[in-house]
């Protein structure tokens, strides 16, 4: 069995790129938490708090599904993560975990987007969200709702 080298991060330019430490960093600060997935489809985080939250993401070539749109398992996971980003900007050093999530897709995703997380209802364990995801035209592309439960740190 051979090992493999890691894969270069997709969004590091060569000559502005961070160094895996600076990236994790950054990323936690701005997030809260380390999600390594978001961070390899380079979601950026743009707001959270009271309940919502703002994420902007831009697919690469990797991103696309056949259409040359952005895949929407690649939109799915924009939205369970700015629902996330909201359910936890209600109580500092919070976590939760995605109970189910429906999603519904409206219009080919393409270009910058940005996914707007909002929590609808509370209880002490559990946050029922919604999100939408625009394009840079306004256009709503995709939409979910989704339950998560409030989880103790490890």
């Amino acid at each position: 069995m051979t090992t493999l080298d890691p894969l270069p991060h997709p969004h590091a330019s060569s000559a502005h790129a961070l160094n895996d430490q600076q990236r994790h960093e950054a990323f936690v600060k701005d997030f809260g938490v380390y999600i390594p997935f978001a961070d390899f489809l380079g979601f950026q985080f743009i707001s959270a708090e009271e309940g919502q939250s703002v994420l902007q993401y831009e697919a690469l070539d990797a991103h696309m599904n056949s259409f040359k749109v952005t895949h929407g398992g690649a939109l799915m996971t924009l939205m369970d993560v700015s629902m996330a980003n909201a359910a936890r900007s209600v109580e500092s050093g919070s976590r939760v975990v995605t109970i189910e999530l429906k999603s519904s897709f409206f219009h080919p995703a393409k270009g910058p987007l940005k996914a707007y997380g909002n929590l609808l209802h509370r209880t002490k364990s559990m946050a029922f969200m919604e999100t939408k995801v625009m394009d840079a035209q306004g256009v709503l592309c995709a939409h979910a709702t989704g339950t998560f439960r409030y989880v103790k740190p490890h």
